[in-house]
């Protein structure tokens, strides 16, 4: 059997607070993008663990022992959702530490396809804090994280492309959550009708991320690519995405996603570079 584990990409992201657990309670409009790994996924007869293996071009940097795969069949297994054991083979196409969501939405894509029925929000949230908080982002394709806990759907899809660049600057998340110093409000809802693309748009016009400016303090190259980004005829804005290192452009056709990649190719030809699209 053969998943597609789609990456994600945070449009806003605002921290509020650091709760008492360590962790930082957080509100973000995000969506799916095409951008995925490919898991290879098949039972293990008279086997009492798992063969868990990764191969391409991210593979290198994942950690064999302790991964967000192997941490979802333990707990699905702890929580009795399976009892089986399993041979699973990832093959890495999305930059790990680069705020793409790619571990968790490995685990997110495994706990889809091997739950039976609904999971309750108790288990779901215990699997949760075992794999990762952001876990429940990968069951809508588009929504708003309103904290750690909640996550809103929405039936409206809006359809945008997307140039994603990847500076190949490895970023922990935690090392970054670490520095955060200035808080934003909670917001208690959306104000305006996000069914309708202008509102949606000029909602992230004006929205941020907070930990990009983090980022960008420790690593000056992400100031200037963004910038570069924006430059281009047809992106709406320029932003990170989740702690990084992603940086990407929001484009209004595919078309001109491709221009900016062209150009910004043989500007930057180190960097690991894409385009994708909302699923």
């Amino acid at each position: 059997m053969v998943l597609k584990s789609y990456a994600k990409i945070n449009l806003t992201l605002s921290v509020i607070k650091r709760l008492k657990s360590g962790l930082h309670n957080i509100q973000s409009i995000y969506c799916l993008i095409d951008l995925h790994d490919k898991i290879f996924l098949k039972k293990i007869k008279n086997k009492n663990f798992d063969q868990v293996s990764f191969s391409g071009p991210f593979s290198k940097d994942i950690n064999k022992s302790n991964n967000s795969v192997k941490k979802v069949l333990n707990a699905m297994r702890k929580n009795k959702i399976i009892n089986d054991y399993y041979a699973v083979k990832v093959d890495k196409k999305i930059p790990v530490f680069a705020g793409l969501g790619g571990g968790t939405s490995n685990a997110a894509t495994l706990l889809k396809q091997l739950t039976k029925k609904e999971l309750n929000k108790k288990i779901l949230s215990k699997i949760t804090k075992e794999v990762g908080s952001d876990l429940r982002l990968f069951f809508h394709n588009q929504g708003y994280q309103k904290n750690l806990r909640s996550v809103i759907h929405f039936k409206k899809k809006h359809k945008f492309h997307f140039l994603l660049i990847f500076p190949k600057i490895k970023s922990s998340t935690k090392s970054v959550y670490a520095k955060v110093k200035n808080y934003s409000k909670l917001k208690k809802s959306l104000n305006k009708s996000l069914a309708f693309r202008k509102n949606f748009i000029e909602l992230l016009l004006n929205s941020k991320n907070d930990l990009q400016s983090i980022v960008e303090k420790k690593h000056k190259i992400l100031r200037k690519l963004l910038i570069n980004i924006n430059e281009f005829k047809g992106c709406c804005f320029s932003r990170m995405t989740g702690s990084g290192s992603t940086c990407y452009g929001l484009f209004v056709n595919k078309n001109s996603s491709l221009v900016a990649l062209k150009k910004l190719r043989k500007k930057y030809p180190k960097f690991w570079f894409s385009i994708a699209k909302t699923i």
